[in-house]
């Protein structure tokens, strides 16, 4: 089993219009409401994967009764109220604009704690965590990293996909994955990271340091992986065109799947799968689904090049073998 950890949740909204114009009124052609979150998202991904995956985090009592109509959940309510998320899809040409809401303050001084400890209790079934998307105000930015550090002592893959002062955090736990886009990896390095050299040259300090991997997501251009055991480049020949929403959640699930099977992944074989799950969910308008049969289809076509050879290590955290 997978668990999953969302602290801030929202209710996904999408909005279909046929094009969207600033300062105009719009037809809304139609709307989908659903429960959403980054962690949410990647359990649906995970279950259409065939991984058994179970989500957690904070909610409110609505959010959490939803949610368990859908998929195992086991959540701690502390939210007052539970945000939304709209997107507006545009059937012209799937382009997507998205509007995030920021979220309710956790009032309960326990919460943390409370979470901690539900994730603690739950580590002896599982064979893979994510942590996945923002904190609600309220919660203190060492949180993923506290979870990430025991879920590991307790020999469970871990994957953290958050921001901010969380990710520079988390960046310091020795053994997890972090799966940033370019922009999240740019605040917490503070560097340019415009191309794959770029990133490459801002990520091997934190791989030398500890982080088992870091694979930084490039929308369209794929994906950058930097590991323990190699340096790689994956991407599809030409990009495909739709809603990128839900697509670095599909990515994430597609890693946390691998690493749960697999202690010694083959790096290159799970990018294939990779960007081709990514892609898979470009084609669907609302996050957390993707298309099963093309992702099947796309695997061959994924290109896949290894940047860096001479970059492997597999000596203790700190030390780089020659």
């Amino acid at each position: 089993m997978i668990l999953t950890v969302t602290m801030n949740p929202a209710y996904d909204m999408t909005y279909r219009v046929e094009r969207f114009e600033r300062g105009q009124a719009h037809r809304v052609r139609s709307v989908e409401q659903r429960i959403g979150g980054k962690g949410i998202n990647v359990t649906r991904v995970l279950n259409q994967l065939g991984k058994y995956a179970r989500a957690t985090g904070f909610s409110d009592h609505a959010f959490a009764a939803a949610a368990e109509l859908e998929m195992p959940v086991d959540f701690v309510h502390a939210l007052p109220w539970v945000r939304r998320t709209v997107v507006i899809s545009e059937s012209e040409d799937g382009t997507a604009t998205a509007l995030w809401e920021p979220g309710a303050r956790v009032s309960n001084p326990h919460a943390a704690e409370q979470l901690a400890v539900r994730v603690a209790g739950l580590l002896p079934d599982m064979d893979g965590l994510i942590i996945s998307g923002s904190l609600p105000s309220g919660i203190e930015p060492s949180l993923p990293a506290e979870i990430a550090r025991t879920a590991l002592a307790a020999g469970v893959p871990t994957i953290c996909d958050i921001d901010g002062a969380a990710l520079r955090l988390a960046a310091r736990v020795p053994g997890v994955v972090l799966m940033p886009n370019r922009a999240e990896l740019r605040r917490l390095t503070g560097a340019a990271v415009d191309t794959a050299e770029a990133i490459v040259t801002v990520t091997r300090p934190l791989v030398e340091r500890g982080v088992r991997a870091v694979l930084t997501t490039c929308g369209p251009e794929g994906i950058i992986a930097v590991t323990t055991e190699g340096t790689w480049s994956a991407a599809l020949p030409e990009p495909l065109a739709g809603n990128p929403t839900g697509a670095g959640d599909s990515a994430v699930a597609a890693t946390i799947a691998a690493l749960a099977t697999a202690s010694d992944p083959d790096w290159p074989a799970v990018l294939t799968d990779v960007v081709a799950t990514s892609a898979a969910a470009v084609v669907i308008p609302v996050a957390g689904e993707i298309d099963r049969g093309l992702r099947t289809r796309l695997a061959p076509a994924v290109l896949v090049e290894e940047l860096d050879p001479s970059f492997s290590r597999k000596s203790p955290p700190g030390q780089i073998s020659s």
